[in-house]
């Protein structure tokens, strides 16, 4: 139980819905459609959407999402609405041209948008109102506006440098990021939404639309055409697991990173963190040295799952390998660049409703503002997922026409003796893997709720050592570094986290990561 002297959450409870995200006006969103007898699909969507309007540096229509489903009774089943390159893409081409990744910024990273095709496939397939009525509050607060939150005025004002053309016209008020508090409008977000509303996705990937952001990635450079977005199509698929402590750790297959997650799992398995402080150098320092190895395993193998071999990431013998080249008492440098670029901006929710149905959906265009270009007349804000692209000719994960890139962002789920626990996700980019193994750790190796899960302190190794969050205390940090960890804080927290966890009677607890603007919300 937490100490009420001091600064903090409590979990949220409820009976009837409920939904984290990490913002409060898309959580009241999704618990208002489900008030007004709606599922928890159409909820997520709706919150989705909304969300679109709340934090455009992170997500928009012009990103990708991922979810998972339970439904009551069934097997979970995940959804990939990551889009592909365009069919013009040339990775020869770009080598040819001096470079040796996938620029950032410009109509070369970005591939198609695949979110808008994904959440008209979730509503067709379990959802229980139509388009209509599920994006009207997003289109009424894109027309209205939003007030904007301090944590996404920080991150606006953050990467708004990178807007360029179209993009500050439509993204910026009066050339500069909005301040915490300002009302926020998007007429030309409305507009699209409205479309989609009213004619699916066609409304979206044919027509004006269409031809808007064919015709401004062409004009920059960009192979794209219409034909391209007319083609955009999701994919069903299986999840991936294993087993931790009585839990079974559920994630999104390739080409997200969720076999990522599962590896380090595995890792951390073997070498046994059950004895350890939870908020001690050993713990960080474990967690640490299995995450580069798990990584470095990620670059490998993981991309499109028509060219991956996410059987290698799954394999145990994999597994216990790794974990025998890790020294308790010393880090080891990374051996291995990471494959593809890193990024920290997405957005998660999750929902679920009365009837025990639950969606694990995360979303995103990838870097801050993605590409930092929108299309001319609607505003679209292109994702940047062509950077997960590496160019190293004959690689798994060498960009190529139609082929989906290594995505980043991955919904989870929890499952106990066949019973769906909840819906879980951790933002922050390639910290992703690796929170989802210390939530999951928290939660049941730890025995913290679900909010103190969230909550705790967060380091990562990355490529500029180990980010170690101030929430550490100040000894922790002076044995990592004589450890051999170059220690740093991050400018920003690390990451961002919403759960819910659905209770043998049925009721909700969720809880809602303090490091966003958001909240668990329930009824």
């Amino acid at each position: 139980m937490r100490d009420f002297h001091l600064p903090g959450r409590s979990t949220i409870h409820a009976v009837n819905g409920m939904c984290a995200t990490s913002h409060p006006i898309a959580a009241r969103v999704a618990v208002s459609v489900m008030e007004a007898g709606g599922n928890a699909v159409d909820a997520a969507i709706a919150g989705a959407a909304t969300l679109s309007i709340c934090e455009p540096p992170m997500c928009g229509l012009g990103g990708d999402m991922f979810a998972l489903v339970a439904e009551p009774g069934q097997d979970v089943v995940a959804l990939n609405g990551s889009g592909r390159a365009p069919d013009g893409f040339d990775a020869g081409r770009l080598r040819a041209e001096g470079h040796a990744t996938i620029p950032l910024d410009g109509a070369h990273a970005v591939t198609m948008p695949g979110a808008v095709d994904g959440f008209c496939a979730l509503a067709e397939r379990y959802g229980s109102w139509g388009l209509d009525r599920i994006l009207a509050p997003a289109i009424r607060y894109a027309e209205e506006g939003v007030p904007v939150a301090p944590r996404t005025a920080f991150d606006w004002a953050m990467d708004a440098h990178r807007l360029s053309g179209a993009a500050r016209r439509h993204w910026l008020a009066n050339d500069a990021a909005p301040a915490a508090g300002t009302l926020f409008r998007a007429p030309g977000i409305a507009e699209v939404l409205r479309r989609i509303a009213t004619d699916g996705r066609a409304g979206f990937y044919e027509g004006e639309v269409a031809a808007d952001m064919a015709a401004t990635l062409a004009a920059l450079g960009g192979s794209h055409v219409e034909e391209d977005f007319a083609a955009v199509a999701h994919d069903w698929a299986t999840p991936i697991s294993t087993g931790w402590g009585g839990m079974e750790v559920l994630e999104h297959p390739p080409n997200g990173q969720g076999a990522t997650a599962l590896l380090l799992l595995e890792i951390l398995k073997q070498l046994g963190i059950e004895g350890l402080d939870p908020l001690g150098a050993e713990r960080a320092h474990l967690e640490a040295e299995a995450s580069k190895l798990a990584y470095e395993a990620r670059d490998r193998y993981v991309s499109d799952p028509d060219h991956g071999g996410v059987e290698r990431m799954l394999d145990p013998a994999l597994a216990e390998r790794l974990a025998g080249l890790i020294d308790p008492e010393r880090a080891r440098p990374a051996t291995r660049p990471e494959v593809g670029a890193a990024h920290k901006d997405t957005v998660y929710l999750c929902t679920v409703d009365s009837a025990g149905r639950a969606v694990s959906l995360i979303y995103s265009v990838f870097h801050g503002f993605g590409a930092g270009i929108a299309s001319e007349k609607f505003g679209i804000m292109f994702q940047n997922r062509g950077a997960g692209f590496t160019l190293a000719e004959g690689h798994p994960n060498e960009g190529a026409p139609g082929k989906r890139p290594l995505h980043t962002i991955i919904p989870g789920m929890l499952r106990r003796d066949g019973r769906v626990l909840g819906p879980f996700g951790v933002m922050g980019g390639a910290y992703q893997p690796c929170g989802h193994a210390r939530f999951v750790a928290n939660l049941e190796t730890y025995g913290m709720d679900v909010q103190e899960a969230i909550d705790a302190p967060r380091c990562f190794a990355g490529p500029q050592g180990l980010a170690v969050e101030r929430g550490y205390r100040p000894e922790v940090r002076d044995r990592l570094a004589a450890m051999g960890h170059e220690v740093h804080t991050p400018e920003t927290p690390i990451g961002g986290a919403q759960a819910i966890l659905i209770g043998a009677d049925g009721g909700l607890t969720g809880g809602s990561d303090p490091r966003k603007d958001g909240c668990a919300l329930g009824f």
